[in-house]
């Protein structure tokens, strides 16, 4: 179910405070984020956040078509190997 349109979109208060300090600070390093839920802002364009997907921080780097999706699409958290009935035809 989406969110209201009258609520706006959601963003963790500290991610918008990391966000603005690194654009002050002008270097361009990683930001780490633990916030999948939050969704992606204009302000955000050009910006590379580490989104932790449970292991580690996974690098992404925000661009225009980005704005309005959430942080965790672009961190998945399981790894897919392919199925079993795969392997067995790749042995032979």
């Amino acid at each position: 179910m989406a969110r209201s349109i009258w609520k706006g979109p959601f963003v963790d208060g500290y991610l918008l405070k990391k966000a603005e300090a690194s654009r002050a600070s002008g270097k361009n390093e990683v930001i780490k984020i633990w916030s999948r839920r939050s969704t992606i802002l204009p302000q955000f364009v050009g910006l590379t956040f580490g989104v932790y997907n449970g292991k580690k921080h996974i690098p992404v780097a925000v661009s225009e078509e980005m704005i309005g999706q959430k942080f965790g699409e672009y961190s998945p958290t399981r790894t897919y190997y392919g199925h079993a009935a795969d392997k067995k035809a790749k042995r032979k």
